[in-house]
């Protein structure tokens, strides 16, 4: 029998038909998810949850994830009702052009919003970044008496999140760093899209997450608040992550589609909602009903955030006080901005011949600019000393060690994107995370929604083609570089040398509002001269002219990425002497180049030269943008083979004689 008050329950009834008239009103949306898990809402947002709806971005707020983000009008019914800047108009254009509440909640847009889900598992696993954030910035920065950084991340996931790969790779972690601060609420309706759940879902979800690492606790009843709130209580004394499972009724309240998959993502329909309404004992007529007393009773929300900030404030004052080097560094690493000169004075590597590989270049630049930014933390999915990842000096972070500045992911690189994005969220942080470039594939829903959400992600990517040599195809990239290009605001960046390297990091550690994807070499790769060649800085640009080769104006324009670019830089050398003028550009990042003003890409691309040629060891498809159609490119279109990296390029055409050969015989068809 429930015992839940007559205003929790009006409460309660106000979430589930704010949202299903919503859903209604839009013709469109998911009403299942809000109907059956209001009272778990609920329950943590009046009972729990610390947070101030007139400072979304208050630091030491707790997290709240709707991980299963299908059934976002739950979460804008909550936002509305606590006083967040999001209108009861914002809440009629659900799933409307231009509007705040958008089908799937999404970061940054809606104020209030954490991560951006739908994508099932996403929410989860950032959650687990989130609560990583969280202990690794209490572990530096608070003292006795000072807690700081004192906050859980609690989340609402769903059986489609815990079907997903991404949230087992991310809660086996979760298990193992012992992450007190996470707590979740499984919304266990038994229904999925195509029927229940014992079509695909049967083993025992709690004695799995058991042996991940996780206490579980069971409510057996979702709508009962005093039990989900017993379990919240008990979940907060556990020295490890916590999943409360729920027993729920998808649909809640609706007379046929209750405990049926036809709740989940289509409009409950005008008489099915007036039933609903009935069975509920709300006002059936009426359509985005607030009572006074319920929108009262939720917006004591406002004064009790006030409150609850403005006692963080007191104690950081006096932190501040006591501790004001660690204060102020603190201040500026949750603002998000930058010392002014942590991009000065770095190592400049000397011009070499021989080189080094521009996976060792990245080891270098990440351990000086760890020394400056102690936000920069970073780790790997188990090829740390391959992806050269490791910050010299410090430990790893891990359950007994949260001040550790290293993660060690395992094998898990879905798992360790969507982490590296929960840091991000979080704040505080500038995350980055290593593994083979071919091994994006396993992480690309996530390294999209790092984009999608603005987020200043690092992805560290190594092996970047056939250069890896013996390994063979199916460590090869081919297709990467292209797939990644073709992500909306995601910097690809393939620096050509070692100190181009250094300007890439440069360029993603600035990047505040978009992630980077850094494309690094296993072999090693010249050290330009830069003293006959253009500074590297020009990477920041990206596509910069490196040389101009014979006088006149130039007669055929070469371009390349990484380790092709000392390829060409040769091949003009001795077209030179075959009487072929040319402008050699590096080319490390097409998106960059992008965002120059037209005038300073003419300048680098020369529209009245039409001989151009592109050297990139990956498929061609997007260079003809580039080239033109009096252009030529040196890719390749199959997949690779196993040999060594030196044979692997003779074979496949990229050799100095080879990028000669393709432009004297272009130069056949006529000066142009």
């Amino acid at each position: 029998m429930l015992k839940n008050s007559d205003l929790e329950s009006k409460a309660i009834n106000t979430l589930r038909f704010l949202s299903a008239d919503a859903v209604q009103k839009a013709n469109s949306g998911h009403p299942g998810l809000p109907m059956g898990t209001a009272a778990i809402a609920y329950t943590v947002w009046k009972k729990h949850l610390k947070y101030n709806p007139m400072n979304p971005g208050w630091f030491n707020r707790d997290r709240f994830i709707l991980s299963g983000g299908h059934g976002s009008m739950l979460l804008y019914s909550l936002l509305h009702l606590t006083g967040y800047p999001l209108t009861l108009d914002d809440i009629k254009q659900f799933r409307q052009w231009g509007s705040l509440t958008p089908g799937h909640p999404e970061y940054p847009l809606t104020p209030g919003i954490e991560t951006t889900t739908g994508p099932l598992g996403q929410g989860f696993a950032n959650g687990v970044g989130m609560a990583i954030a969280e202990a690794h910035l209490a572990a530096k920065y608070n003292k006795p008496g000072f807690p700081v950084m004192d906050h859980y991340v609690y989340g609402i996931v769903t059986d489609g999140d815990l079907m997903e790969g991404v949230a087992s790779e991310a809660a086996s972690l979760a298990g193992h760093l012992g992450l007190t601060k996470l707590i979740y609420f499984y919304d266990d309706n038994r229904i999925t899209i195509d029927g229940s759940t014992a079509l695909t879902f049967t083993e025992d979800r709690g004695k799995r997450f058991e042996a991940y690492g996780w206490r579980v606790l069971y409510v057996k009843d979702g709508n009962d608040v005093a039990e989900i709130d017993q379990a919240v209580k008990k979940a907060k004394l556990a020295d490890r992550p916590t999943l409360i499972i729920c027993r729920t009724h998808i649909g809640y309240g609706l007379p046929t589609k209750q405990d049926t998959s036809e709740a989940h993502g289509s409009p409950p329909g005008a008489g099915e909602l007036r039933q609903a309404k009935i069975n509920l004992g709300w006002p059936e007529d009426e359509s985005f009903t607030i009572p006074p007393d319920v929108l009262a009773h939720f917006r004591e929300a406002v004064p009790a955030g006030k409150q609850a900030e403005e006692n963080w404030k007191s104690i950081f004052n006096e932190y501040q006080q006591a501790y004001p080097e660690l204060a102020a560094e603190l201040r500026r690493r949750l603002s998000g901005d930058l010392p002014a000169d942590f991009d000065t004075a770095l190592q400049v590597f000397e011009p070499d011949a021989k080189g080094m590989a521009t996976r060792s270049a990245s080891g270098k630049v990440i351990n000086q600019l760890a020394g400056r930014l102690p936000e920069l933390f970073g780790g790997s999915a188990d090829l740390t000393p391959s992806n050269n990842t490791w910050i010299d000096g410090e430990t790893a972070f891990q359950k007994d060690n949260p001040a550790g500045r290293y993660l060690h992911f395992g094998v898990r690189e879905h798992g360790m994107g969507a982490v590296i994005n929960g840091m991000a969220y979080h704040g505080g942080m500038i995350p980055y995370g290593g593994t083979f470039l071919v091994f994006s594939d396993y992480m690309r829903p996530s390294v999209r929604l790092s984009a999608i959400s603005h987020l200043r992600s690092i992805w560290v990517y190594t092996h970047d083609s056939i250069g890896l040599g013996e390994d063979g195809p199916t460590h090869q990239p081919v297709e990467h570089l292209a797939a990644l290009r073709a992500i909306p605001n995601l910097n690809v960046i393939r620096p050509a040398d070692a100190n181009e390297v250094t300007e890439a990091w440069i360029a993603a550690i600035k990047s505040k509002n978009a992630p980077t994807a850094l494309i690094l070499s296993r072999q090693a790769v010249p050290v330009l001269d830069r003293k006959s060649l253009a500074p590297a800085s020009g990477l920041h640009k990206g596509a910069y002219t490196l040389k101009d080769f014979g006088s006149g104006r130039p007669d055929v324009l070469l371009r390349a990425t990484g380790s092709e670019v000392s390829l060409i830089l040769s091949a003009a050398e001795t077209l030179v002497r075959k009487g072929i003028n040319s402008r050699v550009i590096s080319f490390p990042s097409w998106e960059l180049f992008e965002k120059q003003k037209p005038a300073y890409q003419q300048s680098v691309l020369l529209p009245e030269v039409k001989k151009r040629l592109a050297v990139e060891t990956g498929v061609t498809m997007g260079w003809e943008r580039w080239v033109g159609d009096q252009g030529k490119i040196i890719g390749i279109n199959r997949y690779g083979a196993s040999a060594s990296a030196k044979t692997l390029m003779e074979k496949f055409g990229f050799t100095v004689d080879n990028i000669i050969d393709t432009v004297v015989e272009m130069m056949k068809g006529g000066q142009g």
